[in-house]
């Protein structure tokens, strides 16, 4: 019996030992006391600040509820660490940098994300480099930017961590070329911003086949693109702006990547054909950045779309502003009828406004909302946008599964669009609402056309202005109840103003100002009774409130004046009059003259004229004069 008794407490002694060994009432002890240790190597005051909750005096204190910890709810193991902007929590060496010692994170077996950015770390302790991470065989996100590693870092992890997935290095200061190693498990690949060098390797980076997202922007990176990138046949998002790449676009192997749905090449030397072929290899392709330093036109012109048949798109943004683009607007810009804002102004587009853009839908509910925006390696962008020459900011990568949208929801993208004669930035719910056509800054000519009034009514902006548009302001503009800004300044318009254009009460901005149109402004109601009179301003012929020229001071002050006018005639102005008379005046003075020095007859028959004229006057002047002073003496 004594015997059972022993048999049967030792797996319960068993039992409690491995309870309280895994941490069963709490973290870990030796991951409790790597924690500790690591709090004792902050030296700074304002971090350890942040750690005091790691309490050491406190026997029972969970290591899992503590700041910048995150544990397995199971096991109770250590599975996340985010140690972020603790400077300060290295050992130092004699001139005071702060070096990484790997030994503090070896009690961490199950670690999963280990997040270190922003801690300015220059390097290691002899021997306690990243090589040693071998043992952290659960390790996936190790997140190192924003600290002053150089590319001798890369060298460290080679073959060392075979489960890592993402690895941002960004930030940090290589001054060199890659030298990448062999990690075969990567599928998110971050090094912005580190000053890189040089071209792209042949060897070791090509076999990186499993990468979703590359962001090597920021750079100073050169040369083509290496031809085996084709087999980097998973990549979703790839990031090449601001660096020194060349070569044709379409040759190069961008126009393999199938699956890429986000491409940024901003601020290259890439060589892109008139036809913008490439875009149509790639057929997953929602977010594609470029800008107008990286255009080389074909020969003086660059059309915007190929003339084949658009492949049924999805684009919702498309901003192609302040490029090089010439020739016609390609109707093919109508077949994107789910854009929301179209901006190709300050370009080189010439010719008719097509029609068919009455055509796009400006429907808010068209937009998939759990599409609304992602978080990427190139930034916060929508799902469903094409953006060309817009400014972006590269935040953090992608989840791992891309498809699912809906926890990225309260990530905002911002796209900046002109709109009542300011640039603004549109962002969040307001940017999905925000609908607007903006082709100014052209040399658009010809009329505008009726459909354009045909629109969706919910377009809030329409500027057609500085183009050579001629002819009339549709009437149908009346139909855009909803549009808040319509420029139509600087063109060569002309005829009266449509009255029917005060029905749209939601303007906030009416510009028609230089232009040759006639006629009375008009009516003060509505929004009108709020503009100015540098709303209409550079048309000579228009009259009415608010500009100074009164519409009756321009019409025909009396019925004579009319009646003269409709003989064939017009009113007479007294200065011509005036110059009419003294010219018909010496006129005759000099016909006389003449004729009396050429007849002497005439000229003695004028002269005794004269003498019988002075001396009648005279003896009437004298006979009056005696009269008057006889009166007086009387």
């Amino acid at each position: 019996m004594e015997l059972l008794r022993c048999y049967w407490r030792w797996p319960v002694v068993l039992v409690l030992v491995h309870f309280g060994m895994n941490g069963c009432f709490g973290c870990w002890e030796q991951e409790r006391i790597a924690l500790l240790q690591f709090k004792a190597s902050i030296n700074h005051a304002s971090e350890l600040y942040e750690f005091s909750l790691w309490d050491s005096g406190n026997k029972v204190s969970d290591c899992c509820e503590w700041e910048r910890v995150k544990c397995n709810i199971t096991t109770r193991r250590v599975i996340q660490l985010t140690l972020d902007m603790t400077l300060g929590s290295w050992s130092s060496d004699v001139r005071g940098h702060w070096y990484f010692n790997a030994s503090m994170f070896l009690p961490f077996e199950e670690l999963q994300y280990l997040d270190l950015s922003y801690n300015s770390i220059p390097g290691w302790i002899p021997n306690e480099g990243f090589e040693r991470f071998s043992a952290l065989s659960k390790l996936e996100v190790l997140h190192l930017d924003y600290n002053n590693f150089n590319n001798s870092i890369l060298q460290s992890f080679s073959g060392t961590i075979a489960s890592l997935k993402e690895l941002d290095l960004s930030f940090n200061k290589w001054n060199g070329s890659i030298h990448i190693q062999v990690m075969t498990s990567l599928n998110k690949l971050g090094m912005r911003s580190c000053e890189l060098k040089g071209t792209l390797p042949t060897q070791d980076w090509c076999d990186l086949k499993n990468l979703q997202e590359i962001d090597l922007s920021e750079n100073k990176l050169e040369g083509i693109l290496p031809s085996c990138m084709v087999n980097f046949t998973s990549l979703n998002i790839l990031d090449l702006s601001y660096n020194h790449f060349n070569g044709n676009i379409v040759q190069s192997p961008l126009s393999s990547l199938s699956s890429l749905e986000y491409l940024s090449f901003s601020n290259n030397s890439f060589f892109i054909p008139s036809t913008f072929s490439f875009l149509f290899n790639l057929s997953n392709l929602k977010i594609l950045l470029s800008d107008n330093n990286i255009l080389a036109l074909e020969p003086d012109s660059l059309t915007l779309i190929p003339t084949f048949q658009l492949k049924p798109l999805i684009l919702r943004i498309l901003l192609l502003k302040a490029n090089h683009l010439g020739g016609q607007i390609p109707i093919q810009v109508c077949l994107l009828q789910n854009l929301s804002i179209l901006d190709l102004s300050y370009n080189k587009f010439s010719g008719l406004i097509p029609h068919c853009l009455s055509n796009i839908t400006f429907n808010a509910s068209a937009h998939d909302p759990s599409l609304s925006g992602i978080q990427s390696g190139a930034g916060q962008y929508s799902i469903l946008s094409l953006y060309l020459n817009t400014k972006s900011n590269f935040i953090e990568f992608l989840p791992d599964d891309i498809s699912v949208f809906n926890e990225f929801v309260n990530v905002e993208e911002e796209v900046e669009f002109t709109t009542k004669t300011r640039n603004y930035s549109y962002k969040g719910d307001i940017l999905e609402y925000m609908f607007g056509i903006d082709l100014s800054c052209n040399n658009l000519a010809g009329e505008i056309p009726l459909e354009l009034g045909r629109m969706s009514s919910n377009i809030r902006a329409l500027n057609l202005s500085h183009n050579n548009l001629s002819g009339p302001i549709p009437v149908t503009f009346s139909n855009l109840m909803q549009i808040e800004s319509l420029d139509l300044s600087y063109n060569n318009l002309n005829g009266k103003i449509p009255p029917q254009l005060t029905k749209m009460t939601s303007l906030a901005v009416f510009i028609v100002a230089h232009n040759n149109l006639s006629g009375a402004t008009p009516d003060r109601k509505n929004q009108f009774i709020t503009f100015d009179e540098s709303s209409y301003e550079g048309n000579p012929l228009l009259c009415g409130p608010p500009l100074h020229n009164s519409c009756t001071k321009m019409r025909p002050p009396s019925t004579i004046s009319v009646d003269i006018k409709g003989e064939g005639g017009s009113f007479m102005d007294m200065s011509v009059f005036y110059i009419s008379f003294v010219v018909a005046y010496m006129t005759v003075l000099l016909g006389i003259v003449v004729v009396l020095y050429i007849n002497p007859y005439w000229r003695r028959a004028w002269f005794n004229l004269i003498e019988v004229c002075i001396d009648t006057c005279y003896c009437f002047f004298v006979v009056h004069y005696h009269k008057l002073f006889d009166f007086s003496l009387a």
